[in-house]
């Protein structure tokens, strides 16, 4: 099976469609506030527009209020919800369109436990804990602690970029991954030369 692959903070319409050719099956809207990657709907909603058919449109989200969920999601027209902050399945399953439930690891944490009680969830995203950052800290956490027999898709994110992708798929054996900073020259502006050499290494890793 191939590994999909996720390109978030997405802010330019450019940024998007060289995601895209080079091969990357989704593309991530930030709509919290206090990212420096923040887009508003309209934004999101231009940069959809340009894309491809078949090509998953992902709002990421940190603790909103429902409203903002459904007006941002029609608005872009997303087809998946991505929640980085303490949001309860029960607030997740509300909405129409389906989810994914990012979690931030740490020692000591049961990741079977959250598949189980995130059960509903389209997959679940794994990335590095930060005190007091919800993600893209750019910083990568122990492999170790995932779990082989994990019950959900996962999807692997926390500090990838080209030179270290190849070797997690191959530790990890996630569903996806998802990369914002690793492919970055700033925050919210990408680097096509590092988005086609990250998704290079992704190929690499399946081509063995």
């Amino acid at each position: 099976m191939p590994v999909r692959v996720k390109v978030c903070g997405i802010t330019r319409v450019e940024d998007a469609l060289a995601a895209v050719q080079h091969g990357a099956d989704a593309i991530g809207f930030v709509f919290w506030q206090e990212s420096a990657r923040f887009v508003s709907p309209m934004q999101a909603r231009e940069i959809a527009l340009r894309l491809p058919p078949f090509v998953s449109v992902v709002g990421v989200y940190v603790d909103p209020f429902p409203e903002w969920v459904e007006e941002t999601s029609v608005i872009a027209g997303l087809s998946l919800l991505q929640f980085h902050g303490q949001e309860s399945p029960e607030f997740c399953n509300q909405f129409i369109l389906p989810y994914i439930k990012a979690l931030r690891v740490r020692e000591g944490m049961d990741l079977l436990q959250y598949g189980e009680l995130y059960q509903n969830a389209k997959g679940l995203l794994l990335d590095t804990y930060t005190a007091g950052m919800p993600g893209g800290t750019g910083q990568v956490f122990d492999w170790s602690m995932v779990p082989l027999d994990f019950p959900s898709p996962l999807i692997l994110s926390g500090g990838l970029h080209p030179d270290n992708v190849a070797n997690a798929i191959r530790q990890v054996r996630p569903w996806a991954v998802d990369v914002s900073s690793g492919v970055e020259i700033t925050k919210g502006i990408k680097d096509v030369n590092k988005i086609s050499a990250f998704m290079q290494g992704v190929k690499n890793c399946e081509d063995l």
